[in-house]
């Protein structure tokens, strides 16, 4: 190949045809796994199977990197197979061997990718960004009462602000995504940071329903599509390795999920203390610093990944998409997940209230989902580059709607709403990166930007209603329920929608090796 593989089957074979006993990003993954397993691997025939997307045919290319005769030894191919085809129509391989005993060790030195200090600094940049970004995102639920107490409001009007902002976002995620693409992340950080910033202003003035939907709405809206993860994320996986990628996205979905925690609580201080405007004017503060920060990124430091892999049209790409099943799979599931987090992040507060406790739990209890997504953000991230991203996220969807249900039918106490906070933070923007990191492994990461801005899109639309109908439910109702078990119904359909998303075709790979 001439390109560096996306993806890595490990393949057995006793008779007949081969199966694949394994699947990573990683071949490091698939080496230790046979010395773990060489008991088990007797007699039976081993190789490794490397898969890369062609854009011009729309179809992926596949060839055999390792093979083994017999448990005990793993021959590298230094040159490129031969291959045949039998009177079966069945490809068979001349294999070049070597007479080398490999172990995982002398593979995981010889396929590591070099990672640079300018990697490890936009690391840490993009995670400093994205704890301020979301941070703040998630912390516009704590303006809800406040300000739907001041001016009469019923809560259906600042949820419908949240909800526009929610769907302004995700529209403009892939413009700003193709933005990015082209023109670097830098450019797209600071139109995103003056939009929102102007919102933030816009708001602190705002003294009628259509002023906060333009500012918290229209503006803000704009603002987050050029700031958020969507943006962040794929910037920094193009200059990581595609061992270190899924590790990548994990930490800056955990470093995302601090700045929850840690702003929070503090916005809720200043609400109390200085007003909710005062609060809005200072966060507008806030934002303007992730322009200096989003500096790094001008560098133009696209270079890892994206330099090795072969240009493919917007256009190409975009159709090779479409036509992918997995796509529309990714979109469907993605949709619950802006639904989840958006109804939880602008109506837990209030609803906590609700309850009988006090509106601080409420801004401790957010905060303490994105502190527990600390550590779910993170291990998402680990296990993804370990384990089937799908599976990881059907799990993930299963398990939200399990904890809902208890959270809904359970006697209210501060120890459940504290239960509910950890277990569902564990799940809560575990979903971003085992999401971004499945679109690259599709699609590659020429247009991740653009990409994933598309399936961000179903998120936000999923998002628009969560924030809409929250609002819409209990000015009708007087209560959250018919919103909790919708959200239930929800999470069971997008675990089902994950299962069948299939990156690799693994019939073809076991002919096309």
């Amino acid at each position: 190949m001439a390109q560096d593989p996306e993806y890595f089957f490990l393949q057995t074979k006793l008779s007949g045809e081969w199966d694949t006993l394994k699947e990573s990003q990683s071949i490091t993954d698939l080496t230790q796994n046979i010395s773990e397993n060489l008991n088990d691997l007797t007699e039976t025939k081993i190789r490794i199977v490397g898969a890369i997307w062609n854009g011009d045919k729309n179809e992926w290319d596949y060839e055999q990197l390792f093979y083994s005769e017999s448990s005990s030894e793993i021959a590298w191919l230094n040159r490129t197979p031969q291959m045949k085809s039998s009177d079966t129509g069945s490809a068979e391989q001349t294999i070049y061997e070597q007479n080398i005993n490999v172990d995982s060790n002398r593979v995981q030195g010889e396929n590591q990718s070099p990672v640079s200090t300018y990697a490890y600094i936009v690391l840490i940049v993009a995670a400093i960004i994205g704890a301020i970004g979301f941070g703040i995102r998630g912390g516009f639920g704590i303006f809800l009462t406040p300000i739907s107490t001041e001016f009469g409001f019923g809560r259906e009007v600042f949820s419908l602000s949240i909800a526009l902002q929610n769907l302004i976002w995700g529209i403009s995620q892939p413009f700003m995504g193709a933005f990015a693409d082209r023109f670097g992340a830098f450019k797209t950080i600071l139109i995103g940071s003056l939009f929102y910033c102007s919102g933030m202003i816009l708001m602190s003035f705002s003294t009628s329903a259509g002023m906060f939907h333009l500012s918290l709405g229209l503006l803000a809206g704009i603002g987050l599509a050029g700031t958020a993860t969507g943006i962040i994320m794929p910037a920094v996986a193009k200059v990581f390795p595609a061992e270190k990628r899924s590790w990548v996205l994990g930490v800056i979905g955990a470093a995302s999920s601090l700045g929850s925690f840690a702003i929070l609580p503090i916005g809720q201080y200043f609400i109390e203390s200085i007003g909710w405007s005062n609060t809005s004017t200072l966060i507008a503060i806030v934002v303007i610093f992730m322009i200096p920060l989003a500096l790094v990124f001008g560098k133009g430091g696209q270079e890892n990944a994206t330099l090795a892999e072969a240009k493919v049209p917007l256009k190409d790409a975009l159709k090779g998409a479409f036509r992918h099943p997995g796509f529309w799979f990714l979109c469907a599931g993605f949709f619950v997940c802006g639904f989840h987090v958006v109804y939880i992040a602008t109506h837990l507060p209030s609803y906590v209230v609700d309850l009988g406790f006090s509106a601080s739990m409420g801004a401790w209890a957010l905060g303490i989902i994105g502190l527990a997504n600390v550590v779910g953000g993170y291990l998402a991230g680990v296990l993804g580059g370990k384990y089937s991203k799908k599976y990881l996220l059907s799990f993930l969807y299963f398990g939200r709607s399990v904890v809902m249900t208890g959270f809904v039918l359970l006697p209210p106490s501060e120890v459940l709403i504290f239960i509910f906070a950890v277990v569902m933070g564990l799940f809560w923007l575990s979903t971003v990166p085992l999401t971004t990191g499945l679109v690259a492994d599709l699609y590659g990461l020429q247009h991740m930007s653009t990409l994933f801005g598309l399936v961000f899109l179903s998120h936000q639309l999923g998002a628009f209603l969560g924030g809409w109908l929250g609002g819409y439910f209990y000015d009708a109702t007087g209560s959250y329920n018919i919103v909790w078990w919708i959200s239930v119904a929800l999470g069971i359909a997008s675990a089902l929608a994950h299962w069948p998303i299939r990156p690799m075709n693994k019939n073809k790979v076991a002919l096309a090796a």
